[in-house]
C-alpha cells in the first residue's frame, strides 16, 4: 500500500477553502469514490493559513490516475505546491463512534461554534 499527500498554498489562488468545500459536496467526493485502487481519500484544510490538501491511501496495484476525475488544479489555478508518495509501513485502526465516513467533514456540516483543532493548537 502507498500514501500520497498533496498540498496547496492558496495565497495566489482565487479559490478559497469555502469554495473548495462546495467542490467536495457537489462533485469530488462522489467522483473520487469511483477510483479503482484508491482505498480512501481524506481532504484537509486550514482556512486561516490558506492551505488545502489531501491524503490518499492506495492499494498499490491497478491504481487509477486521480487526475482522471480531479478538477482541483482547474479550480485552484495551479498544480499542488507539494506532492509526496510514501510506502505504508503499518496501519492501526482505532475504536470510533463513526461507523461510515460517508457525509463526514466540514464540507457537509455547518462549522461548529467551537473548533476542537483550534483549541488543541492553543494548548500545544
Amino acid at each position: 500500500m502507498y500514501i500520497s499527500i498533496v498540498l496547496w498554498n492558496l495565497e495566489k489562488s482565487d479559490a478559497t477553502v469555502e469554495s473548495l468545500r462546495e467542490y467536495l459536496r457537489d462533485y469530488a467526493v462522489d467522483a473520487y469514490s469511483t477510483l479503482k485502487g484508491m482505498r480512501m481519500k481524506t481532504w484537509f484544510a486550514d482556512a486561516e493559513k490558506g492551505y488545502w490538501g489531501a491524503v490518499y491511501l492506495w492499494d498499490g496495484v491497478n491504481m487509477e490516475n486521480p487526475l482522471s476525475v480531479s478538477r482541483a488544479i482547474e479550480l485552484i489555478g495551479y498544480p499542488p505546491t507539494t506532492t509526496s508518495v510514501f510506502a505504508v509501513e503499518a496501519i492501526a485502526e482505532g475504536v470510533s463512534v463513526i461507523e461510515s465516513f460517508a457525509g463526514v467533514g466540514r464540507a457537509f456540516e455547518e462549522a461548529s461554534a467551537t473548533d476542537p483543532v483550534g483549541e488543541w493548537r492553543m494548548r500545544s
